[in-house]
C-alpha cells in the first residue's frame, strides 16, 4: 500500500513538473517575442522627444502627443480586453495589435512634420493597446501555475532587455549617421523578427488557457471592491510618472545629457527595469502587494534627479525612472491577476490599464504645461502625486490579508 502511494506521489510530482515547465516555456516564448517588439518600438520611443523637437514641436506639444498616445495606448485596452473575453479570440486580437503597432515604427522615417509623426506615434500606441490585454490574460494563465509575479517578472525582464538594445542601436546609428530617419528605417529588422515570432507562438501555443490549473482568489460576477481601490492608487502613480519623451526633451533643452547619449540613458533605464522585474517578480510572489509601497517611494525620487540634476545625477535619475517603469509593467499588473476570476481577467486588465492610461494622459498634459512655466513645479507635481498613492496601496494590502485570513 505504501509502495502504491509512493508511485502515485511520483506521478503527481511528474505531472506538476510537466505543467510547470510547459507554463514557464510559454512565458519565455512570449518574453522573447516581446524582446523584439520592445527592441523595435522602444528604440524609436527613446528619441521621440528630440525627434519631435527637431520638427518644431513645443514641450507642451510633446507632452500632449505622448500623453495622448498613452491615453490611447491604455484606454483602448478597455475595448480589446472585453472583446477578448467575449469572443475568446485572444490570439487573433493580439496578432492584429502587434502588426498595427510595429508597422507604425519604421513608417516614422517618412514623417516630415510633427503632426504626421504624432499620428504614427499614436497609431503605435493603439496597436499596443489592442494586443496587451489578451496577451496579459494568456500570461496570467501560465502565472497561475508558476506564480503571477514570476510570470510577469520573467516576461517583463525579457521585454525590457529588448528595450535596452533598441535604444542602443538607435544611439549607434545617430553617432554614425546622425539621422533619426535612418534609425527608424533600421528598426524594420527587429520588427520583421517579432512579427514572425508572433505567428510562430500562435502555432505552437494555440490554447494558452489550458495552462490554467487554479482559479482566481476572488470568485464574483463583477470586480471586487479592492480592485477599484487598487486602480485608484495605480492611477495616481501613473499621473505622476513622467513619460520619457518629456525627460528626453528636457535633457536636450537643458543640455544636461548630450543629444547622442539620450538613447543611452534610455537604454540604461530599460536595463535597470528588466533586471528589477526579475527580482521584484520573485519578491512579489513572497510578499504580495505590500512590495509596491517601498518601490513607489523609491521611484518618486526620479523626478528631482532627471529634471534638476546635471549629467550624472540625470543618468541616475533615468535609472531610477527605469526601476519605476519595471514596477509599472510587471508588479502592478501582476497584482490584478489573483484578484479576479480567470474568465474576467482580460476585461479586468483592459479596465485597469484604461484607467491607468487616462490618468497618465492627464498627468502628462499637466506636466507639459507646468514644464513650460516651471521645472520645479513639474518636479513637485511628480513626487507628490506618486506619494499620494501609498495610503491606497496600504488599504489594498490590508484588505487582501484580511480576505486570506477569512478564507
Amino acid at each position: 500500500m505504501e509502495f502504491g502511494n509512493e508511485i502515485l506521489q511520483q506521478q503527481h510530482d511528474e505531472q506538476r513538473n510537466s505543467r510547470y515547465n510547459a507554463a514557464l516555456k510559454f512565458v519565455v516564448v512570449i518574453g522573447v517575442m516581446s524582446f523584439f517588439a520592445d527592441f523595435t518600438y522602444e528604440g524609436a520611443r527613446s528619441v521621440y522627444g528630440p525627434f519631435l523637437a527637431g520638427l518644431a514641436a513645443s514641450a507642451t506639444a510633446v507632452s500632449i502627443v505622448t500623453g495622448f498616445g498613452e491615453l490611447v495606448g491604455y484606454g483602448f485596452r478597455l475595448v480589446s480586453g472585453r472583446w477578448a473575453d467575449r469572443t475568446g479570440k485572444f490570439w487573433p486580437i493580439a496578432i492584429f495589435g502587434y502588426f498595427v503597432q510595429l508597422l507604425a515604427v519604421p513608417a516614422l522615417a517618412l514623417a516630415h512634420n510633427w503632426p504626421t509623426a504624432a499620428a504614427l506615434i499614436i497609431l503605435e500606441r493603439f496597436g499596443r493597446a489592442t494586443r496587451n490585454p489578451p496577451r496579459d490574460a494568456m500570461l496570467a494563465h501560465a502565472g497561475s501555475e508558476i506564480g503571477f509575479g514570476w510570470a510577469f517578472g520573467v516576461h517583463e525582464a525579457l521585454d525590457q532587455f529588448g528595450a535596452l538594445f533598441g535604444p542602443l542601436l538607435v544611439a549607434a546609428i545617430l553617432a554614425w549617421r546622425g539621422s533619426y530617419r535612418f534609425a527608424f528605417a533600421a528598426l524594420l529588422i527587429p520588427m520583421a523578427i517579432c512579427l514572425s515570432l508572433v505567428l510562430t507562438a500562435r502555432h505552437f501555443y494555440p490554447r494558452p488557457h489550458d495552462l490554467e490549473v487554479k482559479t482566481g482568489n476572488v470568485k464574483t460576477k463583477g470586480l471586487p471592491g479592492v480592485f477599484w481601490i487598487y486602480l485608484m492608487g495605480a492611477a495616481l502613480v501613473a499621473a505622476g510618472f513622467a513619460d520619457f519623451p518629456l525627460i528626453a526633451y528636457h535633457f536636450t533643452k537643458a543640455s544636461s545629457v548630450p543629444k547622442e547619449l539620450v538613447p543611452v540613458a534610455y537604454a540604461i533605464a530599460m536595463g535597470v527595469s528588466g533586471t528589477g522585474s526579475l527580482a521584484f517578480g520573485r519578491l512579489f510572489d513572497r510578499f504580495g502587494v505590500m512590495l509596491v509601497i517601498p518601490l513607489t517611494f523609491i521611484a518618486a525620487v526620479f523626478a528631482p534627479l532627471v529634471f534638476l540634476g546635471q549629467f550624472w545625477l540625470a543618468i541616475i535619475g533615468a535609472a531610477i525612472w527605469g526601476l519605476g517603469m519595471g514596477v509599472h509593467e510587471s508588479i502592478i499588473p501582476a497584482v490584478v491577476g489573483p484578484m479576479v476570476s480567470p474568465d474576467r481577467r482580460a476585461s479586468a486588465y483592459g479596465l485597469f490599464t484604461a484607467g491607468y492610461g487616462i490618468f497618465w494622459f492627464i498627468g502628462s498634459a499637466i506636466m507639459g504645461v507646468l514644464y513650460d512655466r516651471s521645472v520645479t513645479a513639474t518636479v513637485v507635481f511628480c513626487v507628490l502625486t506618486q506619494l499620494a498613492a501609498i495610503p491606497l496601496f496600504v488599504i489594498v494590502g490590508k484588505r487582501i490579508a484580511d480576505s486570506r485570513i477569512k478564507s
